[in-house]
């Protein structure tokens, strides 16, 4: 089992490495469109005649996600790069292989999830560690989901930082060695509980990212200076709805998340709710993501003040996830580092 364990740690790093050159595959992907500027072009939305960059380019397919593929259409080379080969096709060169290393660091992530569980022969979700290992795969596969099925490999610069970042922290400060569970986590509610919130955490990342790029844009739009590579993401509108799809999706999934966890509370300690800092902070996040839905819902929010609350939903997430084990006591005191 050490040998597993062993195998377990090397593709965890193999992962991570690999993570970090995609992440400087996307980012020489957005310094090779430095020279791109925003077109403006009429066309016509509900009705109204409007530039292109209010539109967000031409109609597309109706469908989940399609209205999200980059923005090619809105964007044209600047003069001053025409002596130095065509922008359009490094952007996709480096785009590309930017996808496919982190599809491959994808898989060793996969791997390294899949062979800590079988070397600690339990699901590898006993500690801080695991966790984060098992998140970053749980996020690199909807980020490969998007790009490769939804045109929406502009998300690889954000995601594959994060994923570096996330992977990086996990294998120098979290890293524990295999260890059996503790009482408390034997329970078929460990797994649902856990699967559960890597899925919703996914979507949050997700969402929260978009927001991020949003607030980018959107404010780069006022001024009318969009240029580079943000002339090849959606328009901020409709990076405000992806936010919003992708929360919804896993608001519905959090909320199990912490059901779910209250009835694995009442099998190992006897009560469902405690105020456990654990839990008392996964009330908070979904408090968070609940006034961003009810917002937009009924006061019709959207734009920009949607977007930081978005932002602090996905601040207080990894807060949930990580900050509250190194500086909080309590029950879930098992899971630290």
């Amino acid at each position: 089992m050490n040998d597993l364990s062993g195998w377990s740690n090397l593709a965890i790093v193999t992962a991570t490495v690999l993570y970090v050159g995609a992440f400087m595959l996307f980012a020489a992907e957005w310094a090779s469109a430095r020279g791109l500027h925003q077109v403006a072009r009429p066309v016509r939305q509900g009705g109204t005649l409007v530039t292109a960059a209010a539109a967000g380019g031409g109609e597309r397919a109706e469908g989940s996600f399609p209205e999200y593929a980059d923005a090619d259409a809105e964007s044209a080379a600047d003069s001053e790069d025409a002596d130095s080969g065509d922008p359009d096709r490094r952007i996709e060169l480096f785009g590309r292989m930017g996808v496919a290393i982190a599809l491959i660091a994808a898989l060793a992530n996969v791997v390294g999830v899949i062979l800590r569980g079988v070397a600690a022969d339990r699901a590898p979700w006993g500690n801080m560690y695991e966790f984060t290992i098992t998140a970053m795969a749980f996020i690199a596969i909807a980020f490969l989901v998007l790009a490769m099925r939804w045109q929406m490999r502009w998300l690889g610069l954000p995601v594959a930082l994060l994923l570096a970042v996330g992977n990086g922290v996990a294998v120098t400060v979290l890293y524990v060695d295999v260890a059996p569970l503790v009482p408390a986590l034997h329970s078929i509610w460990f797994i649902i509980h856990i699967v559960a919130a890597a899925i919703s955490g996914a979507a949050f990342n997700i969402g929260g990212l978009a927001s991020i790029l949003y607030l980018i844009r959107q404010r780069l739009e006022r001024t009318e200076k969009v240029t580079g590579y943000l002339t090849k993401l959606p328009h901020s509108s409709k990076l405000d709805v992806l936010s919003y799809r992708m929360l919804a999706f896993g608001f519905p999934l959090w909320t199990f998340t912490v059901a779910a966890g209250a009835v694995w509370a009442e099998y190992a300690w006897g009560r469902f709710w405690g105020w456990d800092p654990k839990e008392t902070w996964a009330l908070v996040t979904w408090v968070i993501y609940a006034c961003y839905l009810h917002a937009r819902s009924t006061a019709g929010w959207k734009g920009a003040p949607a977007a930081w609350i978005s932002v602090l939903g996905l601040v207080s997430f990894w807060f949930n996830f990580i900050g509250v084990n190194l500086l909080f006591s309590g029950l879930h005191s098992y899971a630290g580092i």
